[in-house]
């Protein structure tokens, strides 16, 4: 988030508006809900964690044991069993 000058991106009749509520203080405008993204859409992170875990899914329907997968993925037991036990 970077911060920018109201002046330099509001009408004058908004900033005017503004002013009468907020005066030299930092304020925060949030993007609407519309623009929101689910988390790792951007980055590729939701697509890496559903890859990893369809092979986590597939070791285990071959016979991986939950111990053997949970040292090869480095997780623990318990995200391995939510992982394989899980739709």
């Amino acid at each position: 988030m970077k911060a920018a000058k109201a002046n330099d991106l509001l009408p004058e009749h908004l900033l005017k508006e503004l002013q009468k509520y907020v005066q030299g203080e930092t304020i925060y405008i949030p993007k609407p809900r519309s623009s929101y993204q689910k988390w790792g859409s951007r980055s590729g992170g939701r697509k890496r964690f559903k890859e990893r875990n369809s092979a986590i899914k597939e070791a285990f329907k071959s016979g991986c044991g939950i111990e053997k997968l949970a040292e090869e993925y480095f997780l623990s037991p318990e995200t391995i069993k939510k992982i394989v036990y899980t739709k």
